[in-house]
């Protein structure tokens, strides 16, 4: 696995297709952490870390008045056990850390790729007792 291009970067998770799903993930989330003028004192660093065994996969907001810049806070957070984080995008940093006994999103990464096999899906056959559609009979609707 190649290096990040930005050795700012250096604290994301390398590119697989959990972090693909998880960023899909993380789009629709709300900052469940905002952190302003103190910075990421030990105690937002605590409820990160709560927030993260509650939700599993946290947006964390930076205010524009917080001394540290987004990578610094990226390397903080990575450097806490077993977070990774997803994406730095703007002035939010998204994180993910697996849930020890009820993970939500891991046990669904190896499935969004695949297809239903074979068996499993249903024959293209018209219900019975019903009319074919138009278009499948080759007459048009005579509107154009």
């Amino acid at each position: 696995m190649p290096a990040p291009t930005s050795p700012r970067k250096k604290s994301l998770m390398p590119s697989t297709p959990l972090r693909r799903q998880l960023r899909g993930l993380g789009h629709a989330l709300d900052a469940v952490v905002h952190i302003g003028k103190l910075g990421a004192t030990s105690n937002v660093i605590k409820q990160v870390g709560q927030a993260l065994l509650d939700h599993e996969l946290v947006k964390v907001k930076i205010g524009t008045e917080c001394p540290d810049t987004r990578f610094e806070l990226a390397e903080r957070f990575a450097a806490e056990s077993g977070v990774n984080v997803v994406q730095i995008l703007g002035r939010t940093v998204l994180l993910y850390k697996r849930h020890p006994k009820k993970p939500k999103y891991e046990k669904t990464a190896h499935i969004v790729g695949e297809s239903k096999p074979a068996h499993s899906r249903k024959p293209d056959k018209a219900r019975p007792g019903r009319k074919p559609d138009k278009a499948r009979t080759g007459r048009s609707s005579g509107r154009r």
